[in-house]
């Protein structure tokens, strides 16, 4: 197998952290089984702050945040959907896996079914399992104010807010300037990305690890303005033009901060993946057919 889709062993796994979706009834209950069983067998177990109140579990520790689940986890499993993977994922150090357990419909990266994880767990926790490693974006926004930074395993967007006019902004790759964009927003997404935000907004979708970054730009003004697939190595840097207008940066869909015209918004690849376990049973192809009702069969 290539090295990007691999069969790893790694260090052995002693502590294993959850997070589940707490308002799902039934990935809670999901997770308080899973955690027990884990607890039995002599593993440490921890849960994040959201999903140790929902699970109840005694004897399991609760992390303040999912940081701190990421940094004191071997593993991470996580229960829901692709949203509850994306809260812990960009978290998480390269040489921790992540499990992720569907708990409803498919979802391109919760591609482990419910009736699976127990073989994928236990292929996991011997050290022989495949997994793939995923680019994700280190974000830096500067300006007149404190550096802020963001990571993100899908996405980095510039949109305005629903009153705001057409944004402007100007896009650097490198340092070559790229264009003048006036469009509702921007979209810097990775291969793992590209079938979120930017497919609904015209985007192509990449195989997951390719070394490359697309850059889509949201209901744009101009129609020639389309999306442009660059290599992951090159440095964006993203300006707002438009003056006295509410634009915010949000990664991954789920944490963000307010962007004015004086701030300047650097999009880089991270030095650091994020490792995920496939499913035994499907690959990408059979994610995206199932997932975009293709036809067709093998």
């Amino acid at each position: 197998m290539s090295a990007a889709r691999s069969w790893c062993s790694l260090k052995p796994m002693k502590t294993v952290g959850i997070a589940a979706k707490s308002t799902a009834e039934e990935a809670v209950k999901f997770a308080r089984r899973v955690a027990s069983d884990l607890q039995e067998r002599g593993y440490t177990v921890l849960f994040d702050d959201e999903t140790g109140p929902a699970v109840k579990l005694p004897g399991v520790s609760i992390c303040k945040a999912k940081s701190e689940l990421a940094r004191l986890s071997d593993l991470v499993i996580t229960f829901g959907g692709d949203g509850t993977l994306l809260s812990v994922a960009r978290h998480v150090g390269d040489t921790v896996p992540i499990i992720g357990v569907n708990m409803g419909t498919l979802g391109f990266l919760t591609e482990i079914r419910v009736e699976e994880f127990p073989e994928v767990l236990e292929r996991v926790l011997a050290g022989n399992y495949r997994a793939e490693p995923r680019v994700a974006l280190d974000v830096e926004v500067s300006g007149p104010g404190p550096l802020r930074h963001f990571r993100a395993l899908n996405d980095a967007v510039v949109n305005k807010s629903a009153l705001a006019r057409i944004v402007e902004m100007r896009v650097k790759v490198g340092d070559m300037f790229v264009s003048s964009f006036r469009a509702d927003g921007l979209i810097i997404a990775t291969p793992t990305g590209s079938t979120a935000y930017n497919l609904s907004a015209g985007g192509p979708i990449i195989y997951p690890t390719m070394g490359a970054v697309v850059i889509t730009p949201i209901c744009p003004h101009m129609l020639s303005n389309r999306p442009i697939v660059i290599p992951d190595e090159f440095e964006l840097t993203i300006s707002v033009v438009t003056e006295n207008q509410e634009v915010f940066l949000t990664l991954d869909g789920q944490e963000g901060a307010p962007i004015s015209e004086h701030d300047t918004i650097t999009v880089r690849k991270s030095p650091h993946s994020v490792l995920l376990v496939q499913s035994p049973t499907k690959n990408y192809f059979d994610v995206l057919r199932t997932k975009l009702d293709w036809g067709g069969g093998s």
